[in-house]
């Protein structure tokens, strides 16, 4: 992993380096000072890029290759297992060599695919408001002072903040590990896990240094925003309010992890002009409604909101299913030409297959969902993910709120069978305009309003896949949907140039029984070999032609 990431950090530097430039030059959504100062510092974030990725890639590495092999060792000696010591020693070997190249290939794709994607948006996006965002050099060197400011009263009170509240950490974390070895729950509650959480009892005080560590260096940017708060507000007093609040943020945010009382010792001042905005701002550091009302109980708290055990990998897989399924039923309507599939396949990509079927597939779990009247996202095994129940990822926190949104919009349209089947058309084909004018995908609603609308939620629901489509493990998944639907459209193409070479042999037979007969009929008095001699020739011109 180390050699491969690492390689492809390299190699990719040169390309990332011109066309990020290029894209920042070309988009116009950053003004002319903007784009000057981010293509001077440009150098610096390519080199941190370069060193924090391939740091990355050999922590990462040695991670995976000793816990992987440990891992599979534990599964090899599982019931219903034969010759455990030789699976002792196999298992976990061989198979992590082969998933390090699955990362590296996902790496890659993130590197290159993921990666034009974006600039693509930075490039042809426009600004919403007609307004570019540019450089106030009035409020810069402020700015500056208030970050400066901000690193040095941050970073040595919320580092003596964290170290007294370190022995707590510490003996709250044995008290509830040791509290869950003796009653057999959380990690303990399997057998094959109770060495690993064992091992966590002992290596918990490491935990408590890390996070100690962690805290000191995310003070740095904490502090640091403060510069940011003087930009945006434009008043240098805001960024010292701003500076004294983040001491409260910090402390409000640790009580909350640590499940130690609510409130901080430190004064909260207003650091924006509206308040709503600021309390938008604090809940990036502190859990929503945490300073509001009191929690429940953790164990209430998991009975009446029992997360789903759903991971993004097996939610893509899922997906990619359904794109199967579906991408064959097209192929054999017509709906996905050769022409789609061959594009997926080289360098210029075909939106048809790559965005629009999976937009598709997406669409009709909304539909289902808006037909059994369900407040969630209701998926083909009649799993129900709603805001509450969702799991944890954080892949379920970017694009299922999204989803939510939209499923209502569909279900306020109220549409009918026609309509679904025209969305679902135009969801399909909105990236291609060619092929939507060309292709039969139905008759558009009569009110140009209610047209307008479905057209509106076609490309919100591609946009939303299109971002789905940057997640490291897509890329390697809709390459292999590509290559079979390839594959099924060569069977279809070899089924139907079959049924047409039959076809065209009875046509043969019939044309020679129609010479034999009609030789028969108006040519009574021709000699019988002359009639032989003419079938014999007509009958070897046709298995010539056949």
């Amino acid at each position: 992993m180390t050699i491969g990431n690492s390689s492809i950090i390299l190699g990719l530097l040169p390309f990332h380096g011109y066309w990020t430039c290029y894209s920042i030059v070309r988009t116009k959504l950053l003004g002319p000072f903007l784009k000057l100062i981010i293509c001077v510092f440009l150098p610096v974030v390519l080199i941190l890029w370069v060193v924090v990725g391939i740091v990355g890639s050999i922590i990462g590495g040695i991670l995976y290759g000793f816990l992987s092999p440990i891992f599979a060792t534990f599964d090899a000696v599982g019931e219903g297992k034969t010759n455990v010591f030789i699976h002792c020693f196999y298992d976990g070997t061989w198979s992590t060599i082969k998933r390090s190249f699955t990362v590296i290939r996902d790496f890659k794709d993130v590197c290159f695919h993921s990666y034009i994607s974006f600039m693509e948006d930075l490039r042809l996006k426009g600004p919403s408001n007609g307004k570019y965002y540019d450089i106030r050099f009035l409020y810069l060197l402020p700015a500056l002072i208030a970050a400066m400011l901000g690193f040095m009263v941050d970073f040595p009170m919320i580092s003596l903040i964290a170290l007294c509240k370190s022995p707590y950490m510490l003996f709250k974390g044995w008290h509830r590990l040791f509290h869950d070895l003796i009653g057999r729950e959380g990690p303990f509650l399997e057998t094959i896990c109770v060495p690993f959480a064992g091992l966590a009892i002992l290596l918990w005080p490491l935990a408590v240094v890390g996070a100690v560590l962690g805290s000191m260096v995310s003070s740095i940017f904490l502090g640091a925003y403060a510069g940011v708060v003087v930009y945006q507000e434009s008043s240098f007093w805001f960024g010292l309010c701003y500076i004294v609040a983040s001491l409260s943020i910090y402390d409000e945010y640790s009580n909350d992890v640590l499940d130690m009382p609510e409130g901080s010792c430190f004064a909260r001042p207003h650091y924006r002009r509206n308040k709503k905005e600021s309390i938008s701002n604090a809940s990036l550091f502190s859990k929503s409604d945490s300073f509001n009302k009191p929690r429940p109980p953790a164990r209430i708290d998991s009975l009446t909101n029992t997360r789903i055990d759903l991971k993004p990998i097996e939610l893509l897989e899922g997906l990619f299913k359904e794109c199967h399924r579906q991408g064959e039923k097209m192929v054999y309507e017509g709906l996905i030409t050769p022409k789609d599939i061959e594009d997926a396949k080289s360098n210029k990509g075909s939106r048809v297959v790559s965005i629009g079927l999976p937009a598709y597939c997406l669409l009709q779990p909304l539909f289902h969902s808006v037909k059994a009247n369900k407040s969630g996202i209701l998926l083909s095994d009649n799993t129900e993910i709603t805001a509450t129940n969702r799991p944890k990822d954080a892949f379920f926190d970017w694009f299922l709120n999204p989803f939510l949104i939209l499923k209502e919009q569909i279900k306020a349209e109220n549409l009918s069978e026609e309509e679904e089947d025209y969305l679902g058309k135009l969801v399909l084909l909105c990236g291609d305009p060619e092929r939507l004018k060309t292709s039969n995908i139905g008759s558009p609603p009569e009110s140009e309003r209610k047209q307008a609308e479905l057209d509106a939620l076609a490309r919100r629901l591609q946009g939303i896949t299109k971002s789905v489509s940057r997640y490291p493990t897509f890329r390697r998944h809709f390459e292999e949907l590509v290559n079979t639907l390839s594959e099924d459209l060569s069977k279809k193409n070899n089924g139907s140039s079959s049924l047409g070479t039959g076809a065209q042999q009875v046509q043969i037979s019939k044309s020679i029984i129609a010479r034999i007969i009609s030789n028969k009929s108006f040519k009574r008095n021709t000699s019988c070999n002359m009639f032989d001699q003419e079938s014999q020739s007509v009958t070897a011109r046709d298995i010539e032609s056949a």
